[in-house]
């Protein structure tokens, strides 16, 4: 696997796949294999993307802002250059980036960033049916938390009211390069086919955030500082804490709260 034309770069949050086992995985990991349109970000080096190409040949698009990334991948002959895109997932339109309706993002993603490509899907929910990726095991583990869970939290409730969220396996620090200092995780999010009603994702997201924004504090007493009018809200919500409400739970709070100012 080459690497000899890429160098890692710390403030891109880069660390290089170098594992042709865990490459084939996580590819194969992706479910839908149909009419979408197959998103990679961050190839990097291409270790990922070999095995992407595989399986979807020329419907995968590649995103790098890594000029040097795509110098490289462009000077491989096993993939063609029209799929190859210097460009920011997190500003890039997606009408831009294809006329399908479905698309799926698959990537070994950046660290720095993954959270926000987490958000970038949530923005894309219509659009997007499918997300695998890598990510610091510990973000992993927080988007597939059940409620009740220490780790439980906006990411939880945002991405599992929109996405059935699967944790898939960890992969160690030494099958990357450089190695980074903590483990990593493969997760699946799979789109729901029952999408919430009653509730707009903006909303959801303001009332998520006011009650974790004060995680240790009552519904009654988070919701409040959030500036969130709570009159005609179930009290069975408002005697508990932000943790212990399911993705389920928290749309029904949410569509018991006006939209506006409190």
């Amino acid at each position: 696997m080459k690497h000899k034309n890429v160098s890692p770069k710390k403030h891109l949050g880069q660390h290089f796949l170098n594992d042709e086992a865990t490459a084939h995985r996580i590819a194969h990991s992706v479910q839908c294999d149909a009419d979408q349109a197959f998103i990679e970000v961050g190839p990097g080096t291409g270790a990922l993307t070999t095995h992407l190409i595989d399986r979807f040949g020329p419907k995968l698009l590649a995103l790098d802002v890594d000029a040097e990334s795509i110098e490289h991948l462009q000077s491989e002959d096993w993939i063609s250059s029209e799929q190859i895109l210097n460009a920011d997932i997190l500003k890039v339109p997606l009408d831009q980036l294809t006329s399908l309706k479905e698309v799926v993002i698959v990537g070994n993603f950046p660290y720095n960033i993954s959270s926000q490509i987490l958000f970038r899907a949530l923005d894309w929910r219509e659009n997007c049916v499918e997300l695998v990726g890598m990510f610091q095991k510990e973000v992993a583990e927080r988007v597939c938390a059940p409620h009740g869970s220490k780790v439980y939290g906006i990411l939880s409730v945002l991405l599992q009211t929109y996405y059935d969220a699967e944790y898939l396996f960890t992969v160690p620090p030494h099958v990357f390069v450089p190695p980074p200092k903590v483990q990593s995780g493969v997760i699946r999010l799979v789109k729901k086919a029952a999408q919430p009603q009653g509730v707009s994702y903006k909303h959801l997201k303001r009332v998520t955030k006011a009650a974790f924004n004060q995680r240790r504090k009552t519904l009654r007493n988070a919701l409040r500082s959030g500036g969130l009018d709570i009159s005609q809200v179930d009290e069975a919500f408002l005697t508990q804490r932000a943790e212990q409400l399911s993705p389920e739970e928290f749309a029904k709070l949410a569509a018991s709260i006006p939209s506006g100012p409190a």
